[in-house]
């Protein structure tokens, strides 16, 4: 796939225009509202955060002068006109943003993430340009019937920088990966699917785990944005109100009389005085000590029934009353909060009587000096809120924080975007109207993540599901994303996907960018003996579907029947599954090594030590070379297997003892003993002399005294291998 297809914009050009004026909110307003308002009006307000920025680096710009989006964050026709040195137009989408503040508290366990609204919303494009010098910049807002709205035009200057950019598929190799400096890139890393704040990885915990991760090797990272509640979900049905999994929302249906919109839910509480409500956000409500909030909605009893909202800290309070028999009453409790309180606590609501009451329109927000309120804080508590359509404002954020942790880094990110469940249902019929509103939810989405997180190179891939059901009719879904992203993704990131069993149609789609599978070692697995045979099992198969794109082994792991954590995966206490899986993985074939799922064992058991040998033996292979060979063999009456890569001039090899993998080892309780020195055979190497390196996979480093230079014979080459007891690999290089 192409780096950056120009899109090009319509409307006419114009000189650079310095910003010495500012048009009001309610004066563009006006403007804009107006009947007679020109087709090509510079109207609009844009306003740049820096003017010189680094090659890849991001550049945000804020636009004034276009109302408050009535949905959730995104305006479609409202976007950025780039015109770069060479003269390319792009188009780069606006998104609706909230400012958050970040704080990190002391917890039991780790340091607890804090995110708390800041500032007025507004207008917000961000930018990561490609090509150094000049660029010109202009906002432009597409309201239908050919009416445009233009800003004067803002410039800024792109400088070199150490930067590669984005991961994109080689263009000398296909099977590979490579950057936009044209540098090959192999994946080394695992999953962090889950991330939030009651998750063994929260913001604060990947903040002190990528820099240790980065300092090994690693450069690549699944992470799900598609968790429901219990975990980083972007759009999702969390609620304050119940859990997914045992999902049951407390609402009822009233009848409010004549209305064409969907029936609006209400939260019900009944039954026996001390019945009660517990208002339970998926994300803690945080708050600022000492600082006025106001807490409203609206209550509605029947037959007299009598109701107390209890916040935390403060004295319960009757909000019904007469008028709220059969009829609506509002209510609003104002408090302060204490000198060190920074969070909310459990607001609950609680009967007082026997009976019966709904509440609708309960809200949140902070009282301001100026007697203004800022955004509501409550929002989860909205039962009517569509689950398709809204972007979790708190979770949107520690996304931002993760990407550019990730940047920092240097790390490449896999984002499995979409809540798998909020869409599969609507996927049965191509034809359906359901399969229409799938792909247009799908695609406003998308417009969203583009404008949030397009710019980042830390964004390596946009993968589509975790685990798809296989039988469903998706090539039409793949087919109109894919032509979306070609036309609305500037920095035209790859594209995958996932299924809970293997796809070879996925794998074979031409607007799916990454073959992808993913495989669990299981007890009743008896046709592949150990780790290291799984994993090739898994590359021959990704190969023969996927022979001329990246292909990914993306989840693997030692499992139970269930797909559970193996019990005896704990025991592994020098973590021989992930060692060995990383090493055949790396030299399978594939595009990256093999994506392990545990990351909470991972990090438990020190695993991460194994990163370092593997990134430092890959470093030598050429991955753009275009010549890249794999195979494997069996030697040594079957006790020794021979993992390799080669080309016509080297060749990088890995021997394993098949009794010290972890299923001789750990499962069988087999003790390896070292097997004597032997000899395997390389062909279709050049003729010439040829030095043999040794290494020790588990340290990465150079066995002294072992290798020297060997001479092909007859088109061969025969290669001495030394005693060992686990594994060893090796690296074959054409002297001259």
């Amino acid at each position: 796939m192409a780096f950056c297809p120009p899109t090009y914009c319509e409307g006419r050009e114009g000189g650079v225009i310095d910003r010495s004026f500012r048009f009001s909110g309610a004066v563009a307003l006006l403007i804009l509202l107006s009947p007679s308002l020109p087709a090509h009006a510079e109207e609009l307000e844009l306003r740049v955060s820096r003017p010189v920025v680094g090659r890849f680096e991001k550049v945000e710009f804020i636009i004034e002068g276009v109302p408050e989006p009535s949905d959730h964050g995104e305006l479609a026709g409202l976007y950025l006109q780039i015109t770069s040195p060479s003269g390319k137009q792009v188009k780069v989408p606006a998104f609706w943003h909230q400012p958050y503040e970040r704080r990190t508290f002391p917890g039991q366990r780790q340091r607890t993430d804090w995110f708390y609204p800041t500032g007025e919303p507004h207008w917000l494009v961000r930018f990561a340009p490609w090509e150094v010098g000049v660029h010109r910049v202009r906002a432009c807002w597409e309201q239908g019937e050919g009416i445009r709205s233009y800003s004067p035009f803002v410039q800024f200057e792109c400088v070199p920088s150490n930067r590669r950019g984005f991961l994109r598929q080689s263009q000398k190799d296909p099977r590979f990966f490579e950057t936009s400096d044209g540098k090959p890139f192999f994946a080394i890393g695992q999953n962090l699917a889950f991330i939030g704040g009651g998750q063994y990885f929260n913001l604060a915990r990947v903040e002190e785990t990528l820099p240790r991760l980065a300092a090994l090797g690693v450069n690549f990272l699944r992470v799900w944005t598609c968790c429901e509640d219990w975990a980083l979900c972007i759009e999702g049905r969390k609620s304050a109100w119940t859990r997914t999994w045992h999902w049951k929302l407390p609402v009822e249906e009233l009848s409010e009389g004549e209305s064409d919109g969907p029936p609006r839910r209400y939260v019900v509480l009944g039954g026996k005085a001390g019945s009660h409500l517990a208002v339970d956000p998926s994300w803690p409500v945080a708050l600022r000590p000492e600082t006025e909030y106001l807490f409203s909605g609206k209550v509605r009893t029947e037959n007299g029934t009598r109701v107390v909202l209890e916040l935390p800290g403060q004295q319960a309070v009757e909000i019904s009353g007469p008028k709220s028999t059969g009829n609506w009453t509002e209510f609003h409790i104002s408090f302060r909060s204490g000198a060190g309180q920074w969070w909310l606590g459990t607001p609950t609501f609680r009967l007082v009587t026997a009976g019966k009451a709904w509440l609708d329109a309960l809200s949140l927000r902070e009282v301001r000096p100026d007697g203004s309120k800022g955004p509501n804080l409550l929002w989860e508590a909205d039962v009517n809120r569509p689950a398709r359509g809204f972007y979790n404002p708190v979770d949107c954020v520690l996304l931002d924080h993760l990407i550019e942790l990730a940047e920092t880094n240097g790390i490449y990110l896999q984002l499995c975007m979409l809540t798998r469940d909020l869409y599969m249902w609507a996927l049965r019929d191509p034809a359906s109207a359901e399969y229409d509103a799938a792909i247009a939810d799908a695609k406003r989405f998308f417009r969203y993540a583009i404008a949030r997180w397009g710019y980042s190179t830390a964004v390596g891939a946009w993968e589509y599901w975790n685990e798809m059901d296989p039988g469903l009719p998706t090539e039409r879904f793949y087919e109109e994303l894919g032509q979306f992203f070609e036309t609305h993704d500037p920095y035209q990131h790859l594209r995958t996907t996932s299924t809970w069993h293997p796809s070879p149609r996925d794998m074979k789609h031409p607007r799916l960018d990454i073959a992808d599978t993913h495989f669990y070692l299981r007890p009743s697995e008896k046709r592949l003996r150990d780790e290291v045979e799984a994993v090739l099992d898994r590359a021959r198969f990704l190969r023969e579907h996927a022979p001329a794109k990246p292909a990914l082994l993306s989840e693997f792991g030692l499992a139970t029947e269930k797909w559970g954590l193996s019990d005896d995966m704990r025991s592994d206490r020098q973590a021989v599954h992930f060692h060995h899986a990383l090493w055949a993985s790396a030299l399978s074939g594939l595009s990256g090594t093999a994506m392990f799922w545990w990351w909470e064992q991972l990090d438990q058991l020190g695993a991460y030590r194994h990163y370092g040998p593997v990134a430092r033996f890959v470093a030598s292979i050429p991955w753009d070379s275009g010549e890249l060979e794999s195979f494997n063999a069996e030697m040594a009456q079957g006790k020794v297997r021979l993992v390799g890569l080669r080309t016509r001039s080297a060749a990088w090899c890995w021997l394993v003892h098949r009794e010290a993998t972890w299923v001789g080892a750990m499962l069988k309780g087999i003790s390896p003993e070292s097997l004597p020195p032997g000899e395997f055979v390389l062909e279709g190497l050049l003729p010439g002399s040829y030095r043999v390196e040794w290494w020790d996979p588990w340290e990465g480093k150079v066995l002294e005294g072992q290798g020297g230079v060997v001479q092909t014979t007859e088109g061969k080459l025969r290669v001495k291998y030394p005693a060992f007891r686990s594994d060893l690999a090796c690296q074959i290089t054409r002297e001259g």
